[in-house]
């Protein structure tokens, strides 16, 4: 018996989502997002749903208050804006969730520690008794220490790996665009792309930079490859804006949706 879903309507009655949002949006002139993040986060939670977040942002959040002007080139700077930040980021999350009286939880991991078996196991275990607690769990790489992670790449991999450690029902990938596109948006004849059967590879996708903001290191290829990585276990995947979020989670018509493989569960 399986809660996953094959269409974005069922998404409400997935047991347990993993939703990833990026730096740009819970940091800077888009800090105000967050509210509306939880708000859409605890609506799930209390609908019955077990949810995860992934959250990237440590950096990001932190760079103002080491004065710097923008994100940093050199790794011992990177990563004390990321122990500055983390503590400031899960300080505000933790301030939106007081207002329903939900608990959230700090886990800081690295793409690593999922290669490892003892760390992995340890992760999973963590994870599944906070889930049981009623605890909302919050993940994000563990910048501080990470070396190559903070270079290359984003979260959407580490939530794709996190999905698959819980064997999540569905994973939203969270993004300051509306949907995977054919070429960047901003291009002339950009197509937006409304479903990805498994078997696509996507080899006629034509991927931008990172995005105006400047402050995240993903892209929609990231998202893509974190996408099939899911998909290839059989994790369903929405790739959606941030401010869509409610709508994702409601079920809507929005965004792009990565159609699983079909495995026996």
């Amino acid at each position: 018996m399986t809660n996953r879903p094959t269409v974005r309507a069922e998404i409400p009655r997935a047991r347990r989502i993993v939703v990833k949002v990026g730096s740009s949006s819970v940091s800077g002139a888009n800090v105000g997002q967050i509210g509306a993040l939880v708000d859409a986060l605890v609506s799930a939670h209390a609908a019955g749903s077990e949810v995860i977040l992934v959250s990237s942002g440590a950096i990001a959040t932190g760079i103002p208050f080491l004065k710097l002007d923008s994100r940093p080139t050199d790794l011992a700077t990177q990563q004390a804006a990321a122990a500055v930040g983390q503590n400031v980021l899960i300080y505000r999350y933790q301030e939106s969730f007081d207002r329903y009286g939900v608990v959230a939880a700090q886990i800081l991991l690295t793409a690593g520690d999922m290669e490892n078996p003892t760390h992995h196991s340890n992760a999973q275990r963590a994870l599944e008794r906070l889930l049981g607690l009623k605890i909302l769990p919050i993940v994000n790489e563990n910048d501080t220490v990470a070396t190559h992670e903070i270079r290359f790449g984003d979260n959407d991999r580490l939530a794709a790996l996190v999905s698959v450690l819980v064997r999540a029902d569905v994973l939203v990938l969270l993004s300051d665009i509306d949907a995977l596109y054919t070429k960047p948006p901003s291009d002339p004849g950009a197509e937006r792309i409304s479903f990805v059967p498994f078997s696509n590879d996507l080899s006629d996708v034509t991927f931008g930079d990172i995005g105006a903001a400047g402050v995240g290191t993903g892209g929609a290829g990231t998202k893509v490859a974190a996408a099939k990585h899911a998909a290839s276990a059989g994790i369903p995947v929405l790739l959606a804006e941030t401010g869509s979020v409610a709508a994702a989670l409601a079920g809507e018509e929005i965004g792009t949706w990565f159609e699983a493989d079909t495995l026996p569960l």
